[in-house]
């Protein structure tokens, strides 16, 4: 295994090599602008590399998940229209046709589908019969759109990605599912050489960027492998109110940030400033530093939702407890001005620039 894994990390480092050079050959590169500080033209590329390797492990490697060809085909469609889209900016509706037509792929060729929320408010298990379909395709898009809008700073998608794929394989792996945990781990190891060079730990020169190629496909193989564990009928490995836990970082940012936007008359998928990551650098946290910070308080909420899976603690207490922390989290991302100014009076900071908060 020690081999196997060894020689999937120096595929994906080669790939993203090559592709770097390929990429400045098409134009597939994020050029600075207005919200874009980065230097120079930086390869959108990460996403394909990580793409072209798994795609061929799973190719080489017959059996190894069930619907193998139907999911090399959801995820190497969604890095298509996502270089695309890093390419040629495409509009949202083009992106979210996608989404759903990959969606409608899912449920009927794998009959993927969300069958049950179980006991999630207490009152016994939620059946969502005919409405499964259309929530299927809702948490597909909600999952993908997640992981795009959170990529904001070097190595935060891929440290995020990190923590929800390690902890989806580690309870795959006590259920018993060692092919899917192996997936997991696999990603996991495929991420690692894109992060050293988003980080720019092998030089500048050779820095990367995921674009939303990767963002998308990696939002779609969460789901993906969410939605197999949680819904096989008779067989679930973890409940469907763990899988809220696991991925709860990214989805309540999205969710604060959309209802934010639509309660200032804005498009939902407007791009602003106010994510998490611009909230803790505005209280003075490098880019670094708030990596570091984001991804721990990623991996303690799928801590949290671990634990509560291993311990079997009841559905409902753990689907409160996400609904009170969001609650928290909402207002805080509303007051995020106030509280940013009192946190930097307290540590005797000079106040922030009012532009600066600008979306």
């Amino acid at each position: 295994m020690f081999i196997d894994i060894s020689f999937t990390f120096f595929i994906s480092f080669a790939v993203l090599f090559f592709m770097r050079k390929v990429a400045r050959t098409i134009g597939l590169v994020d050029k600075p602008s207005g919200r874009k500080m980065h230097q120079g033209n930086i390869p959108l590329v990460g996403g394909v590399a990580i793409c072209i390797t798994i795609v061929n492990y799973i190719y080489t490697h017959p059996g190894m998940i069930n619907y193998a060809n139907l999911y090399m085909l959801c995820i190497c469609s969604l890095t298509a229209i996502g270089a695309l889209d890093d390419r040629y900016d495409l509009s949202v509706k083009v992106r979210m046709l996608v989404q759903v037509l990959i969606s409608v792929a899912m449920i009927y060729f794998a009959n993927s589908e969300m069958h049950s929320l179980g006991n999630l408010l207490g009152f016994g298990v939620i059946e969502l019969g005919m409405l499964g379909g259309l929530i299927t395709v809702l948490a597909v898009i909600g999952c993908i759109n997640a992981f795009n809008m959170v990529d904001g700073i070097d190595g935060l998608l891929g440290g995020l990605s990190i923590v929800t794929f390690g902890s989806v394989g580690i309870l795959l792996l006590l259920a018993g599912e060692q092919s899917l945990s192996y997936l997991c781990l696999l990603l996991v190891v495929c991420m690692i050489p894109y992060i050293l060079m988003n980080l720019g730990l092998v030089g500048h020169k050779r820095k990367v960027f995921m674009g939303d190629a990767g963002s998308m496909m990696i939002g779609f193989t969460v789901i993906w492998l969410l939605i197999g564990a949680s819904q096989t009928p008779g067989n679930a490995m973890i409940r469907p109110v763990t899988a809220l836990w696991l991925i709860a970082l990214p989805l309540m940012d999205m969710v604060a940030i959309m209802i934010r936007r639509i309660q200032q008359g804005k498009s939902p998928f407007k791009p602003d400033r106010d994510h998490l990551h611009h909230i803790c650098q505005r209280l003075g946290c490098s880019s670094r530093q708030t990596l570091a910070l984001i991804c721990l308080i990623a991996a303690a909420f799928a801590g949290v939702g671990m634990l509560g899976e291993i311990l079997q603690i009841p559905e409902y207490l753990m689907f409160y407890a996400f609904l009170l922390l969001f609650v928290m989290y909402l207002i805080g991302l509303t007051k995020h001005k106030e509280i940013t100014n009192f946190i930097r009076l307290k540590l005797n900071l000079s106040k922030l620039d009012s532009e600066s908060y600008k979306s």
